[in-house]
């Protein structure tokens, strides 16, 4: 990805040469929405809704300098042009549209992937495919279960994930914390240690690292973990809580251990406080990301000033969602350096060629504490004087006082939203004004009124009254003890702002949208061949 080059040449053959390249810096944005994303990108783009960009975008590119395209369908559409100027009037000053969007690219003949976190769930299937990662089906697990055999089912995604539906008695246990807790939940070397997610890449990366880090146990991955419970005909539960506890000292030596002999082998560097210092002051002319792989709860009592949080198997699983500029340098922080080491061990194999681990204790001054800051841009320093509070919406009447507008997810406003309100996609406010119905004032709504306020002059450009905006958004209203109600009524747009996986179907259609689901992760492989961006290796030092 030649720098120099890059942002006058946003032909697809040059952003496609420039990723195959490896060489330099390149963010590709999807300025569409989520749901238009997961139907078609190519191979490296990473999903950033015009409808959020203001939201998103300094967290996800935060060098001013870096070379950005940005890309939508193609005419007649103009969101990429849009997010162009947008970026430009934020200090961007190498960003570019994609010539022609993706109808330009699928004409040039490139590969154009469906689904969501492409990149790490081909390297998922990579992994398996190349490491020979021991594989266990769901017959077999009942099988050995109903013969008393010894063995544990650890759970890899998040905790919110889990609770929503799991193996039963599986225990929860995020993917980078695999290698601190395993120990303890299966001392005994004959205990059989089965690891799975919802689909097949955490389960297949989580066995694996757990074979890499040389655990004494004979470990799996089950075979197309939960869904394939499922498929299976076994029920699943719901509402589990049962979260591996903290590590024990010799748990969490013995993983200190395992991912310094891993790091060792894939060339991950263990960084100081100086080196960590050298490379801030480095981030204008290479973008850095530093990001925490702890949870949550580690983060918020104390994390380096700057670093997100980035959990270590989620990292592994969508490393678009924090670090999609390719090309960047990536430090990877915990407490004492072996869920960063291992986890950083599978972004090398990803391709990322800088990335390091750098360790809390460590030193690097003070820490900051409390929820990751986002820093929004574009917000007016005068948006107070257009809000209207809680109290003051509630005696006034939908359609006849006011047209209320909500700007969350489609997902977010069918679980909840205020009675009478409209819903509609922040980037098409033209098209949304259009179908509002006549009222002396509109006010716009978001979950916290952030995107409310983004929101705002967007749809007064096009609408005929004025826009006010809810303060505090609608947890200030339901705060004020003010109901909400569910349901699709009301919504105006497309739902094309979110992805739906499979467990997000009816019971009707849930069966065949997983086996759909299962059937495209294992089809990746000759796909991202054809595409010939990628550059997964398992050799260390590749």
């Amino acid at each position: 990805m030649n720098e120099a080059n890059i942002p006058g040449a946003a032909a697809p053959a040059a952003v496609q040469a420039a990723l195959a390249a490896a060489e330099g810096e390149l963010g590709l944005f999807d300025v569409r929405e989520l749901g238009e994303h997961a139907r078609g990108h190519p191979l490296f783009a990473a999903p950033l809704p015009l409808s959020r960009l203001e939201l998103d975008i300094d967290a996800l590119a935060p060098r001013r300098a870096a070379p950005l395209v940005v890309f939508d369908d193609g005419p007649p559409d103009d969101r990429a042009a849009r997010a162009a100027a947008r970026l430009r009037g934020f200090g961007y000053v190498n960003v570019r549209a994609m010539d022609g969007g993706l109808a330009g690219w699928r004409a040039a003949g490139y590969e154009v992937f469906d689904g969501v976190h492409v990149p790490s769930k081909a390297f998922g299937e990579f992994v398996e495919a190349e490491c020979g990662t021991p594989r266990l089906t769901a017959d077999e697990l009942a099988a050995l279960r109903a013969a008393g055999k010894k063995h544990v089912v650890l759970d890899s995604r998040p905790l919110a994930e889990y609770r929503r539906m799991n193996i039963p008695g599986g225990i929860c246990v995020p993917g980078a914390e695999l290698a601190r807790r395993v120990r303890d939940l299966a001392p005994d070397p004959d205990t059989l240690v089965v690891v799975n997610c919802a689909g097949r890449t955490r389960s297949i990366v989580g066995a694996q690292s757990l074979i890499d880090a040389g655990v004494p146990n004979r470990v799996a991955a089950l075979e197309n973990g939960a869904m394939g419970w499922t498929l299976s005909g076994r029920a699943l539960e719901t509402g589990s809580a049962r979260a591996a506890p903290p590590p024990s000292a010799a748990a969490a030596a013995w993983a200190r251990e395992a991912a310094a002999r891993v790091a060792a082998r894939f060339g991950v560097r263990a960084i100081d406080a100086a080196e960590l210092a050298r490379l801030r002051a480095g981030a204008e002319d290479r973008t850095l990301y530093l990001l925490d792989v702890r949870t949550r709860e580690e983060y918020e009592a104390g994390h380096v000033p700057g670093s997100r949080h980035a959990p270590g198997g989620q990292l592994a699983q969508a490393t678009e969602t924090w670090a999609p500029v390719r090309g960047a340098r990536i430090v990877l922080i915990d407490d004492d350096g072996a869920r960063a080491a291992m986890t950083a061990s599978w972004l090398s194999r990803m391709g990322w060629r800088e990335v390091a681990a750098f360790a809390v204790g460590a030193g690097g001054g003070a820490l900051e504490t409390g929820p990751e800051p986002r820093r929004v841009l574009g917000l007016s320093p005068a948006r107070r004087a257009f809000e209207i509070d809680a109290a003051r919406l509630a005696g006034m009447l939908p359609g006849r006082d006011m047209t209320l507008v909500d700007f969350a997810t489609s997902r977010e406003y069918r679980a909840g939203h205020i009675a009478g309100a409209l819903w509609g996609v922040r980037a098409r406010a033209a098209r949304l004004a259009a179908r509002l119905p006549d009222a002396p004032v509109i006010v716009a709504v978001s979950p916290d009124s952030t995107l409310a306020h983004l929101a705002a002059p967007d749809l007064g450009r096009h609408a005929r009254a004025p826009v006010r905006v809810l303060r505090g958004g609608a947890a200030a209203w339901t705060a004020a003890g003010f109901p909400l109600e569910s349901g699709g009524a009301g919504i105006l747009d497309e739902e094309d702002d979110i992805y739906r996986l499979p467990y997000d179907e009816p019971p009707e259609r849930m069966e065949a949208a997983m086996r759909a689901y299962l059937d495209w992760e294992t089809a990746l492989i000759p796909r991202v061949r054809r595409d010939g961006a990628a550059r997964f290796s398992l050799s260390p030092g590749a």
